[in-house]
């Protein structure tokens, strides 16, 4: 993180502008306001300038909590009381095809139940990964529903 060594205002009082700037859906201004009115005088444009300075840092700290996917997917569709074999064999190869769109990060192992669907859209998009089916393994998504 760049130094914040040399500026007229203390660490806390410059994290803070920069957190409430990115954390929230805020302009310069309306952080200039909040500061306002805690007491601090400082400027939109100081702000600006910050945020510029070490809100890169701070977008990195962010995407390095951020949680990151196991490599075991447990997928399951879900059903409805009314819906028919037909709609749930296409809601099953739906999920796991939708779950696949749009991942930057590809899993080990996928766990489904035995719906037949499933085989078929893992060949279709995930035919490298290792397809476990089973009643017994796939309960930590059954239990979500």
């Amino acid at each position: 993180m760049p130094s914040q060594n040399g500026h007229r205002y203390p660490v806390e009082i410059i994290n803070h502008c920069v957190w409430l700037y990115f954390r929230f859906p805020l302009s310069f201004r309306e952080v200039e306001e909040m500061m306002l009115e805690r007491g601090v005088l400082v400027s939109y444009e100081t702000i600006r300038r910050w945020c510029a300075k070490f809100g890169h840092a701070y977008a990195n700290q962010l995407r390095r909590r951020r949680a990151r996917p196991g490599d075991k997917w447990h997928l399951t569709s879900t059903k409805s009381s009314a819906a028919s074999a037909a709609h749930s064999t296409t809601c099953g190869a739906r999920s796991t095809s939708m779950a696949t769109c749009s991942m930057q990060y590809v899993p080990r192992v996928i766990i489904t139940d035995k719906l037949s669907s499933y085989s078929v859209a893992h060949r279709e998009s995930l035919a490298s990964v290792e397809h476990r089916r089973s009643k017994h393994l796939n309960n930590r998504a059954e239990n979500s529903h």
